[in-house]
């Protein structure tokens, strides 16, 4: 494991214990307030709050499972349980969206309001704070990391903030307007959908194999066209994600009068510059114009 994989891991399971450690804060705090003020639905939602240390539990899972270094039968490392995790990790944003629009709709027919004591507002507004300050610090460490799992666990935080964020809106408002924590509520799912569609297809891509991004592509046929001139093309580009370890491939034409030699001494030389340029192992194969 590189420096930078031991790092990543770090950063990871850090991300993971903190979660928990906040989760099972603020699901004391709500559980308290919820039996002072006798709120039945603040209970459950300390409940709720405890259940989302599950997730941040499948995060360091994920994690400890795609550190694991290449074996026999996987020679090229378990990144891939990073996707894998945040693939079940954003049907879990599913099934909360799905909460959110099945209460909404039920809010809507009976004209149901929010009515919670004072406690309960300080409570809310706790939480709001807290699994937002969650949310950031989990996108944080996705953009360091890389990890799709952290990522997707960051939109589950900030998909709790929303809800205790509708929650105080029906709180302030309902007098005002009856619907308005059911039509947030809504809007909220909404979020949320959108939030897992995109992780469930950044995760499969990367699970499936990729065409590279343009600007990857152009900073490889700059390094090419340096060390072989004008008359070389490269093409045919697939890159593969194993978490930290990406696999990239693609073909180079060029001009037909080398010795095999030749062509094995050029694929090495550009392999070492892609990685050390762009931190990917490159395979290339050499083919005459």
């Amino acid at each position: 494991m590189n420096t930078d994989t031991q790092q990543h891991t770090g950063l990871g399971y850090r991300e993971g214990i903190v979660s928990i450690v906040v989760n099972l804060f603020l699901f004391a705090v709500k559980y308290y307030a919820g039996i002072v003020s006798a709120s039945v639905a603040l209970v459950a939602d300390a409940w709720h709050t405890l259940s989302d240390s599950l997730t941040s539990i499948m995060v360091i899972w994920g994690i400890r499972l795609s550190s694991q270094k290449p074996d026999k039968k996987h020679p090229f490392g378990h990144g891939r349980w990073e996707q894998v995790f945040a693939l079940m990790i954003a049907m879990v944003l599913v099934f909360v969206g799905i909460e959110f629009v099945t209460s909404a709709f039920r809010k809507f027919q009976q004209h149901e309001t929010a009515d919670f004591g004072w406690l309960a507002y300080v409570v809310t507004i706790i939480s709001v704070v807290g699994k937002e300050a969650l949310a950031q610090y989990a996108f944080r460490v996705a953009r360091l990391t890389g990890n799709s799992s952290i990522k997707a666990d960051g939109w589950h935080h900030r998909s709790d903030a929303l809800s205790s964020l509708v929650v105080l809106a029906g709180l302030f408002l309902s007098g005002y307007f009856w619907w308005i924590d059911a039509g947030l509520g809504i809007i909220v799912s909404l979020m949320l959908f959108h939030a897992a569609y995109g992780i469930i297809r950044e995760a499969v891509n990367k699970i499936l194999g990729e065409e590279p991004a343009e600007d990857v592509t152009r900073q490889v046929a700059v390094i090419v066209k340096t060390y072989m001139g004008e008359q070389s093309y490269p093409h045919h580009y697939h890159i593969h994600h194993y978490g930290d370890h990406i696999e990239f491939t693609f073909h180079v034409k060029v001009l037909g009068d080398e010795t095999v030699r030749e062509a094995h001494t050029q694929a090495t030389l550009f392999e070492k510059q892609i990685k050390e340029k762009m931190n990917m192992e490159a395979t290339i194969h050499i083919e005459p114009l």
